[in-house]
């Protein structure tokens, strides 16, 4: 059967370009549309659709309101479509944080070949969040008041003390895609503010929501989360957070990351593989990697040369996955140490370190 899909938005003519978009795909079928938030919810509860394409700003009721609303009626997987705005970054967030399961930007690329790419990436997002089947995450993140930072002077980081750990890590690198927003969030926030490894964060996400998005875990977060700058230096206790549209590596002596524009012929920008591999390069035999929800295989290549380095890389597992797609691809390459639900990877790294 069809991916049964629910179309939200206030503009007719988006409803109807959109409409036709997905009917193009056999896989789906359009079955209802709505034009603010408070029809939304109605439409879900009627229809009982597969997922729901869902605006932001809307009357009426506005799309967070009106995923909240549906996550506490008839919970159903929700897909944002976002404008490429610091405000749109902003408000996207916030619906994730109200149970949206993933977002992709509302405007498509002009050029033939990257409006192609969009409008496939579109069709095959909503196909693969349709299998979640409206189950909620294992856990969503408790949000605490953020405690104070310590203030620190820029420091490379030396070798952590030998009894804090179990083996020597040197650096701790995570890669996510679809539901990663939240599954960094929700891991980033069991971490004490003494963790005492520097942290690089892969994130599928484009560059005008990594700001926002790196700020945003800064404010609830115990470590000190930012957006990495070409030169910033590793510091322990501190995640930096790979740019939207470029790619993040470390220095040949490891104690800097640099920041470069990506090849433009590389599908993902950041890409988990590009920053895997350069942690291989710089750690071996040092680095915890931890490959999170996500469409793809991206990180599967990276984590077969932190394996082959007797580095040590942990998957997320299926059931706590908003898409079990890239945790899938490296542990059934036989490269997962430890497949673990998202609930356990904060005291799990905790322990470890």
């Amino acid at each position: 059967m069809p991916v049964r899909v629910l179309v939200v938005d206030d503009s007719s003519f988006f409803r109807r370009h959109l409409t036709v978009i997905l009917n193009a795909d056999p896989r789906i079928q359009v079955v209802g549309s709505a034009g603010d938030g408070r029809e939304a919810v109605d439409q879900a509860l009627a229809l009982h659709p597969d997922v729901i394409t869902m605006d932001v700003e809307m009357p009426v009721m506005d799309g967070i309101s009106a995923v909240r609303e549906i996550m506490r009626l008839r919970p159903t997987p929700i897909l944002m479509l976002s404008a490429l705005t610091t405000e749109g970054a902003e408000a996207t967030l916030n619906a994730l944080d109200a149970g949206a399961v993933d977002f992709l930007p509302k405007s498509f690329e002009e050029s033939p070949a990257d409006r192609t790419r969009a409008l496939d990436e579109l069709r095959q997002r909503v196909c693969q969040i349709a299998q979640r089947g409206g189950r909620p995450l294992s856990q969503r993140p408790i949000v605490h008041p953020p405690l104070p930072k310590q203030t620190q002077t820029s420091h490379a980081v030396p070798p952590a003390a030998p009894h804090r750990v179990k083996r020597d890590y040197r650096l701790v690198v995570i890669g996510a895609s679809t539901g990663g927003p939240v599954a960094l969030q929700e891991i980033l926030t069991q971490l004490p503010s003494s963790f005492p490894l520097p942290l690089l964060l892969v994130q599928h996400m484009p560059a005008t929501f990594t700001p926002t998005f790196a700020a945003r875990l800064n404010q609830l977060c115990p470590v000190r989360v930012r957006e990495a700058q070409d030169g910033d230096l590793l510091e322990r206790g501190t995640a930096l957070l790979a740019p939207g549209g470029k790619q993040m590596t470390l220095d040949d002596r490891g104690t800097r990351v640099l920041v470069r524009e990506s090849d433009p012929a590389l599908h993902y920008r950041p890409s988990v593989d590009v920053t895997f591999t350069s942690a291989a390069r710089a750690f071996p035999g040092h680095v915890l990697a931890l490959v999170l929800t996500g469409m793809g295989a991206d990180g599967r290549a990276g984590a077969r040369l932190l394996k082959q380095g007797n580095s040590t890389v942990w998957a997320q597992n299926e059931a706590s996955c908003v898409v079990y797609g890239m945790p899938m691809a490296v542990v059934e390459a036989g490269l997962a140490d430890r497949v673990l639900p998202l609930s356990e990877f904060g005291a799990a790294l905790t322990a470890s370190v």
